[in-house]
């Protein structure tokens, strides 16, 4: 079927066979019209005929609608003419066409829906099996992609040294074309070529010459001598060592790209090369460092310098300059370090003292200072680096020939077994410290001005002390420690040699020692000098501020223990005595039967008396120095302390509470020693009291004599003694601590007052010198300064005139004054008249209050 009847295929006839349609008639270039057209064919003949004729169009079929035809006008004679023969005779063939037309189309689509079907599921299993196959393939690809990388590796290797051949070969090349450009055109400009030709020449030259060595180089292992002139020739060593330094970098160059390659065993050639090249170079550094040598001895500086300068190809000089470093005399002769320690030391052996070795120090390093200058002009003369140089000199001066000497200065004690304080104590291992830090720092500094290159001489120098700085304040206040302890036993043995020469009383049975070992002020200004000389050397040897700060800290907080401590043991010493003379009074007390016995108890009652007094007069000197020395630790501390604390946050303030709580200690030794000593003076008071106070001084008779004004007896006794042991307390207390013990004393004794008058009756003349007697204590409680004492005295002699005025004059004595009415009813009744007069019925009248 040609592509004008594809479509369908049946007879011509009207009665033409079913329709036969093939799925393949729908591939390829299939068209509805076509095959539409080929269906009717056989069944419209004359219409295809007619239109094949019809020239103008007129015609031509338009269509069929409805099973009618549409035409033109000039067909419709036409069809009138025939309308007796059926319009349409092949509408039945047609209609009878399209059935079974229509019925193939069915067939041939179910046909191609199930070969669809088939088809998905083919290619679904298709899809599988090619996802499948694809992932196979990456897997692969990624493996190929790694072996690709690797393969660019080493060529990129390869790569690299054929670039440095292609350099050289290029060399050969450039001067090839340069001669055959001059050959073909003899007028170019071949200036430039000329001068990059001979830049180019010059570079393969100097490239086939090292190949050469090299070549010289890759004989047999440790075999260099076949080698060529230039490598033995001492005229040429400046020549040979550039060229075997080269060699030497080439080859460890390739050897180190190959390792880098991945190819860990590089040609075996090579290694020969480099390993002779080693050998050569080590020989021929050996060589000039004789010849430096032997420049050295000569003071040749100019071939020091040649030597210097070549040596500096072989691994940046440092071998030469070590080399020069460590042949100095002052690093080998051994009498140099021997003389070093006699200037520090001395000859004789004995123990070196801080001043010596400071003066010893100082001549040391400045003949080591002017040493080193001397060399470094040397070294400036002759070095390419003369800084490298002189940082290696004088790092080997710190480390070597400094190091030697503190060595022998510096030998830590053990602070388990710490030396006696005779033979210098830990005190003179840390003199000995400052001043071997103090004159190595001056020296740092000196070295520094000279020149030390980028050496950190500080530093360095801090390092030559750090084992003796980590435990420096430990040592510090072992040193402390020890100092007190030594002055603690001169004191006691001072102390037991003046008890042995004799005692106050033993005739009389007393047992106080005549000599306490008492609080001495310049014992703790001495404390206070050992802390001011560590705090020097703390602030010497404390280069930041917390460590400074923390260091002044624990070296304060040991002067606050030992001025507590002193103070503390001192002012309970002297409570002591106080103790052991009230433990006298108590015993030798008045009252016995015998009047001779009385009379002995009377004398060791006084003897008790001045025992008491002795111990109250030394209980205020030891208050008195207590007071002195916590001045001077306060003063210290506002001078000398508080601005190394202050810097560092909270440790001014941890300090002030550290020395109130170690001051508290002394505060209630000192209290505790003050009641005591009101006691003790209360106490004698009332003795004297007891002792002198006759009943006829208040009551005499009435013999018509003028009465006596003076203050009686005990009066004069009691203010005698007043005044005498007092004036140790008004000159020893100060403030408020004064003015709280006077008052205290002055109640007291007011009220003892007021006891003991409440033992006698008084008639009008004794009340006057009651009056009196009133009148001389207030005079002396004046002394106190102290406004409430003097007005309970001012109120003793108010209360007196109740003795002296008429019985009918009492109701008005205390009108203005209603707070005393209840002591002067008291008063009232020792009158001599108080039952004669009937004044308890008089009194209780007036002041019912009091009945």
């Amino acid at each position: 079927m040609t592509e004008g009847t594809r479509g369908a295929r049946g007879p011509r006839s009207s009665s033409s066979a079913p329709v036969i349609l093939d799925i393949e008639d729908f591939k390829g270039d299939f068209s509805f019209d076509a095959l539409f057209g080929n269906l009717v064919n056989d069944l419209l003949p004359s219409f295809l005929e007619e239109e094949a004729d019809s020239g103008d169009g007129h015609g031509n079929i338009d269509g069929l609608a409805n099973g009618h035809l549409r035409g033109g006008q000039s067909d419709a004679s036409r069809f009138s003419q025939t309308s007796s023969a059926p319009f349409f005779p092949e509408v039945d063939g047609l209609l009878s066409l399209f059935k079974d037309s229509c019925k193939e189309l069915i067939d041939l689509r179910k046909q191609v829906d199930g070969r669809l079907n088939t088809l998905k599921k083919e290619v679904s299993t298709q899809d599988a099996k090619h996802r499948k196959t694809l992932t196979e393939i990456e897997k692969g690809v990624d493996g190929l992609f790694e072996s690709f990388a690797r393969l660019d590796g080493r060529i990129s290797s390869v790569g690299q040294t054929a670039a440095k051949i292609g350099d050289h070969l290029q060399v050969t090349l450039v001067l090839h074309v340069t001669n055959y450009l001059v050959v073909i055109y003899p007028n170019v400009d071949t200036c430039l070529l000329s001068q990059s030709a001979d830049a180019q020449r010059e570079t393969a030259s100097q490239t086939i010459e090292l190949i050469k060595y090299l070549m010289e180089f890759n004989g047999s292992p440790g075999d260099l001598m076949e080698l060529s002139a230039l490598f033995s020739d001492d005229s040429r060593v400046a020549e040979a060592a550039s060229i075997a330094q080269k060699l030497r970098s080439f080859a460890e160059e390739d050897i180190g790209r190959q390792g880098a390659a991945g190819n860990a065993t590089p040609g075996r050639g090579l290694e020969v090369a480099v390993a002779n090249l080693q050998d050569y170079c080590n020989e021929l550094e050996n060589r000039l460092l004789s010849r430096f040598d032997a420049a050295s001895q000569r003071r040749d500086l100019s071939t020091m310098s040649e030597c210097a300068k070549i040596l500096s190809q072989f691994n940046r000089g440092t071998s030469a300059m070590q080399h020069y470093v460590a042949t100095r005399p002052m690093f080998i002769d051994v009498e140099v370090m021997n003389s070093d320690i006699r200037l520090v030391l001395g000859d004789d052996g004995s123990q070196p003292s801080p001043s010596n070795v400071a003066r010893g120090l100082a001549s040391l390093y400045k003949q080591i200072t002017d040493t080193v200058r001397k060399e470094a002009a040397t070294i400036t003369a002759v070095f390419p680096a003369p800084n490298e140089v002189m940082a290696i000199l004088v790092q080997r001066v710190l480390e070597q020939r400094v190091t030697g000497i503190l060595d022998k200065i510096l030998v830590k004690p053990s602070l388990s077994s710490p030396p006696p304080v005779q033979e210098g104590g830990l005190l003179l291992y840390l003199r000995m410290f400052a001043v071997a830090y103090e004159k190595t720092q001056e020296l740092a500094k000196d070295l520094r001005a000279v020149g030390c290159g980028d050496l950190d001489v500080e530093d360095l120098t801090e390092s030559l002390f750090s084992s003796h700085k980590d435990e420096y304040p430990e040592h510090e206040r072992a040193s402390l420690k020890q100092l007190y302890q030594a002055k603690m036993e001169e004191l006691r043995a001072e102390s037991q040699g003046s008890e042995s020469s004799g005692t106050i009383g033993r005739s009389k049975g007393a047992s106080i020692s005549s000599s306490q070992q008492q609080i001495a002020v310049t014992v703790v200004t001495e404390f206070v000098r050992w802390s001011e000389e560590a705090i020097s050397r703390c602030t010497l040897l404390s280069s930041q501020p917390a460590t400074l700060a923390a260091n002044v800290k624990a070296i304060f907080t040991c002067l606050l223990d030992q001025v507590s401590v002193y103070i503390t043991e001192g002012l309970e010493r002297a409570r002591d005595g106080l103790s052991e003379a009230a433990g006298l009074r108590e015993r030798f007390v008045l009252g016995t039967l015998s009047r001779r016995v009385a009379a002995a108890a009377a004398s060791a009652a006084e003897a008790a008396a001045a025992a008491g007094e002795s111990s109250f007069k030394a209980f205020m000197v030891a208050v008195q120095r207590c007071g002195s020395s916590v001045a001077i630790v306060q003063q210290y501390f506002a001078n000398s302390i508080s601005r190394l604390l202050l810097p560092v946050d909270g440790a001014h303030a941890a300090s002030c509470e550290e020395m109130s709580t170690a001051l508290s200690k002394a505060e209630v030794a000192a209290y505790k020693g003050l009641q005591q000593c009101i006691e003790t003076v209360i106490s004698e008071v009332e003795r004297l009291l007891s002792a002198e106070q006759m009943a006829t001084d208040y009551k005499s008779p009435d013999d018509g004599f003028s009465p006596d004004h003076r203050p009686t007896n005990a009066c004069i006794r009691v203010v005698a003694y007043l005044s005498r042991v007092l004036e140790s307390a008004f000159t020893a207390l100060e403030g408020l601590n004064k003015q709280a013990f006077l008052t205290e004393l002055g109640n007291r004794l007011d009220k003892l007052l007021l006891t003991h008058w409440q033992k006698f009756t008084f008639n009008p003349s004794g009340g006057l010198r009651l009056k009196r007697d009133i009148n001389e204590y207030g005079d002396f409680v004046k002394r106190f300064s102290v406004p409430s004492v003097e007005e309970k005295f001012e109120l003793l002699g108010i209360m007196a005139n109740v003795f002296i005025v008429a019985p009918e004059s009492l109701a008005t004595l205390f009108e203005g004054s209603p707070s005393i009415r209840k002591d002067a009813q008291r008063f009232i009744q020792l009158r001599e008249d108080y039952k004669s007069a009937k004044l308890a019925t008089r009194l209780s009248s007036l002041w019912p209050s009091l009945s």
